[in-house]
């Protein structure tokens, strides 16, 4: 029996959720959510989970299961999702995985590239590097260290760049390097299905999210968790602008213009993102399901032949 991993992307707000659970319901099956945020449970509101009905109606998998307290990563996503996929197509045929965070998707599908421990006095001293030259000089020491690097990543992205500087400088081969090798091969066929929409229908709905999130408690939560705000999982969209104006930074009414704006942001890297992948079909977010449904049956029957 052939398994199919039918995964759902597409910018936030576009209606991953609820295209995801008319699958799941169509299919007869269970959903991995791939969302890098909707694991922690004290960031319901801020990240979107599903709500009650939603959830149940039908069965979601990596959903509020973490704390914000863990240490989790995609590492750790990547071994518990493949775990537990493995298990479920004893079961299902199909499976449907669900989410907007591109390196959560890929870790599932394609795989992580691994990379050897270094010392973490190297990230210790690039950030400090970072804090008193700036980014221009990390951006020139990579460019010795590993050409290649410098001319495939973001680096204009500081995470990016010191991650590929700390293991150029403490491994015993270049980032390029680690990342070119051969990756491990999976015991299912995916199938992407992308949800795209005109940008400023995107941006509205984006608008209207947060404003439905304010409703819904936002403030209230992001309150909760602001003794904490320094914790990797709370460095998110929807949080950082609140934790700046409960210190008095900012007013609360350009906070809220703030996370609309960074959540804008945010969809655009996203779309940057899946564009890159040519193996996504690509639906307009208000297409009949039924067309859907037909796209993925013929392309399962492409993939047979």
């Amino acid at each position: 029996m052939e398994n199919y991993l039918l995964t759902v992307v597409g910018p936030t707000a576009i209606g991953k959720t609820a295209l995801g659970i008319k699958l799941a319901n169509h299919y007869n099956t269970e959903i991995i959510s791939a969302d890098s945020r909707q694991f922690f449970k004290e960031m319901a509101i801020g990240t979107a989970v599903p709500t009650t009905e939603e959830l149940a109606s039908a069965k979601h998998h990596f959903i509020q299961n973490k704390s914000i307290f863990d240490n989790y990563s995609v590492g750790h996503f990547e071994r518990e999702g493949l775990e537990l996929i493995t298990d479920l197509f004893t079961k299902f045929e199909n499976l449907i995985m669900v989410g907007g965070s591109g390196l959560y998707v890929d870790a599932i599908i394609k795989g992580l590239d691994y990379f050897p421990d270094v010392d973490p006095s190297i990230r210790e001293s690039l950030n400090s590097k970072l804090e008193k030259e700036g980014i221009t000089s990390l951006q020139e020491q990579l460019k010795e260290l590993d050409p290649v690097s410098y001319s495939e990543i973001a680096i204009d992205n500081p995470h990016r760049l010191i991650r590929a500087l700390e293991i150029s400088i403490g491994a015993e081969n270049p980032f390029s390097y680690y990342k070119n090798q051969e990756k491990p091969t999976r015991n299912f066929t995916p199938i992407k299905i992308g949800l795209k929409a005109d940008r400023e229908i995107i941006y509205d709905r984006i608008n209207r999210r947060v404003d439905i999130m304010v409703e819904e408690g936002l403030i209230e939560e992001a309150r909760k968790v602001y003794p904490n705000k320094d914790l990797n999982a709370l460095q998110t969209v929807g949080y950082r602008e609140l934790f700046a104006h409960f210190d008095g930074d900012i007013s609360l009414e350009f906070a809220l213009e703030e996370i609309k704006k960074n959540t804008r942001r945010f969809a655009k890297r996203q779309m940057t993102w899946f564009r890159k992948d040519e193996n996504i079909l690509w639906f307009d977010y208000q297409i009949p399901f039924s067309d859907i449904i037909s796209e993925i049956e013929s392309y399962k029957n492409k993939i047979r032949k």
